[in-house]
């Protein structure tokens, strides 16, 4: 290489100094070298191209999968919600509507370049430009001013449900570190006499429960306890007579086994749960026994089950309520039921534990759990003013002095609904009774005799803060204010309250199922999604609308490991040969005439629409399409991956969809 010099010249007025560069020559580069260099560059594009290609084959085939199970979906028979046109509807498509035209005239002067600073409403000739000012103006004196109020309210709510929602992790984390949990009393195994095994009663309230029922009365019948110590009612409120014959003859099997085990059936499905579980306590032998075991239908209790709760009553006379965990049978089948888990691990991991241990009381749960039958009496037993029955008498318990605990490590086998319309019942269910609950028994906490702070954890935390508070600020900050902002940005939320806190939050609910971490997106999408229903839920208890006092049962499979429809037709027909070998002559003549039985084939789907869900996606979308005007980047994708999600649910394509049985 040759040195060189390089001489820059800057003429201008200034004067500037002549400046010289020392350089380096230019490389004197081979041909061999030159063709090596050309030979690198090649294969370095052709790697770039090799992954733009498959990236973009694995994009089209995902976007390819995608659009072929929605049309899957779409084949089948689409159901509109079946629901009166509320208050709520009309308003998200009042809402939707505005927000649409909004949008318009936004990208119409975004598109025009208006300038909105430099001129008064007054001074405009152009209408549409007149008719936009005057929109800022409104929107800056009137609109704005409401919306950051009750935004700032919206987020002190959602601070102090969040501030909860860490105590309550903080708890179950001492629980852990000090291994705190109720312990089994001490008792020689070789002196086990009558009164280590205190006369139990087992319930198993069910109502036309074809595909559980086998399950769970075989369960309760392999319970490891002495058979002249306990009874087994099966408590049959199922309303088709196929159905009736089924367990009837189930139940005659296993006593004819030597199980000491009855059936009992109402007419008259009066006060539903409540009142099968009322009535059965009615019955004159119900004073020989101490306690009562409750399991749901398809609830599968373990053979030491009675072993590992009952024991707890003793030396424990203030003890009302054993209750036991909940696991999932079909945790793992499809996304719908994975966020479930996630949700009820929580539940059990840390809201019922940390108050089993720090409160002794806690909601009961309606199944897995073991009462003192003294308790429930005192307490004015089984009432059926509201849906949520075990709530009422849990809450009843507490304010005459009853305790309660939770054993974490006793686990009772259940399932879980895996189509979105079950789930979706089930949860208008839970989020519309406790708000029954609360103003039935409102009174009842303030003038009862239990300590202060009981009292303010009962209204303030249990109820207001937790069945209350939660729905309404997730569905009001996250699905109507945050859409609103992006058409008032006066009023915009801060980055901290739209993706730190929800993310830290989610995160915190995760905890208890750490299998779970890969969905905390999908979790925290689904969460917000289902706020409308809750929200819904929540106002119709609140204000004893019509749809707070429906009571659908839960829609189960019967699966106990994998589930497939061949096999529940198979199944279907074995009880069909059964009901013929071991009925009576007037029993097989009315099993003759079942067409539920008859014929089996589960071929028959319906694809449901949810007009609110719809609404909300459209809206969010919407508003994310205005947040791009803006340049708003987690703003927008919050609000398109959000309203991704409404669009999902309200199409029904999460989870399974609802399947009939057909002839």
């Amino acid at each position: 290489m040759v040195p060189t010099s390089v001489v820059v010249t800057m003429e201008n007025p200034n004067n500037f100094s002549v400046v010289e560069i020392d350089g380096l020559s230019p490389l004197k580069v081979s041909d061999k070298e030159r063709s090596k260099n050309t030979k690198q560059l090649k294969w370095i594009l052709l790697l770039k191209a090799q992954k733009a290609i498959t990236f973009l084959s694995w994009s089209l085939l995902a976007s390819g999968k995608l659009l072929a199970a929605a049309k899957r979906r779409a084949s089948f028979k689409s159901v509109e919600e079946p629901q009166r046109s509320g208050k709520l509807l009309r308003f998200l498509r009042s809402f939707l509507i505005v927000s649409f035209l909004t949008l318009l005239l936004e990208i119409y002067a975004h598109l025009n370049e208006w300038n909105l600073h430099m001129i008064q409403p007054s001074e405009v000739s152009n209408l549409a430009y007149r008719v936009y000012l005057s929109w800022l103006s409104f929107r800056t004196d009137y609109i704005a001013p409401l919306i950051t109020y009750l935004s700032r309210f919206c987020i002190i709510l959602f601070l102090i449900q969040s501030l909860d929602r860490f105590v309550q992790c903080f708890g179950c984390f001492w629980i852990k570190y000090k291994k705190l949990k109720p312990t089994l009393p001490d008792c020689d195994s070789s002196a086990k006499d009558s009164s280590y095994y205190p006369m139990v009663l087992v319930q198993i309230p069910m109502c036309n429960e074809r595909e559980v029922y086998e399950q769970s009365i075989s369960a309760a019948c392999n319970l490891d306890w002495p058979k002249d110590r306990f009874l087994i009612q099966v408590l049959d409120d199922s309303d088709v007579k196929s159905v009736q014959l089924l367990i009837k003859n189930e139940v005659s099997r296993w006593r004819q086994k030597g199980v000491n085990i009855t059936y009992r059936h109402r007419y008259f499905r009066t006060g539903y749960k409540a009142g099968n579980l009322s009535s059965a306590m009615a019955c004159d032998y119900v004073k020989d026994y101490e306690f009562v075991a409750i399991f749901d239908a398809d609830f599968q209790p373990k053979p030491d089950f009675l072993n590992q709760t009952v024991p707890h009553f003793k030396g424990n006379p203030d003890l009302a309520l054993v209750q036991a965990r909940w696991s999932f049978v079909n945790k793992d089948e499809n996304l719908l039921t994975r966020l479930q888990n996630i949700n009820l691990c929580f539940h059990f991991e840390v809201e019922q534990q940390v108050n089993g241990v720090f409160l002794n009381f806690f909601g009961f749960n309606g199944t897995a759990g073991v009462w003192r039958i003294k308790a429930l009496e005192d307490s004015g037993g089984w009432l059926e003013r509201t849906t949520v029955e075990d709530m009422d008498i849990a809450v009843r318990a507490h304010l005459n002095g009853w305790k309660f605990i939770f054993l974490n490590d006793v686990k009772v086998l259940c399932e879980l609904p895996e189509s979105y319309a079950t789930y979706k019942k089930q949860q208008h269910r839970w989020h519309s009774g406790p708000m029954q609950l609360f103003r039935l028994c409102f009174t009842s906490i303030i003038t009862s005799k239990i300590p202060v702070w009981k009292k303010f954890n009962l209204i303030f935390l249990f109820f207001l803060l937790r069945k209350l508070i939660l729905p309404f600020y997730s569905f009001t900050l996250f699905c109507i204010i945050l859409p609103l902002t992006m058409f008032i940005p006066e009023a915009e939320l801060p980055i901290w309250v739209i993706c730190y806190i929800p993310v830290f939050m989610s995160l915190l609910n995760i905890l208890p199922s750490p299998k779970s971490f890969p969905f905390i997106i999908p979790y925290l999408l689904f969460e917000n999604t289902m706020s409308v229903t809750k929200f819904n839920a929540m106002v119709s208890g609140l204000f004893q609308l019509g749809s707070s006092y429906e009571w659908v049962v839960t829609k189960k499979t019967g699966r106990s490991s994998d589930y497939d429809l061949l096999g529940i037709e198979t199944k279907a027909l074995e009880q069909q040969s059964n009901l013929r070998k071991s009925t009576s002559e007037s029993e097989l003549e009315l099993g003759n005439e079942l067409v539920e039985i008859e014929g089996v084939s589960v071929t028959k789907k319906h694809n449901r629409l949810y007009r609110k869900e719809l609404a909300l996606a459209c809206l969010l979308l919407t508003a994310a399409a205005r947040s791009l005007l803006s340049a708003q980047g987690v703003h927008f994708y919050y609000l398109l991956f959000q309203g991704l999600a409404f669009l999902v649910v309200g199409l029904d394509l999460i989870g399974e969809q609802q399947t009939e049985i057909e002839k």
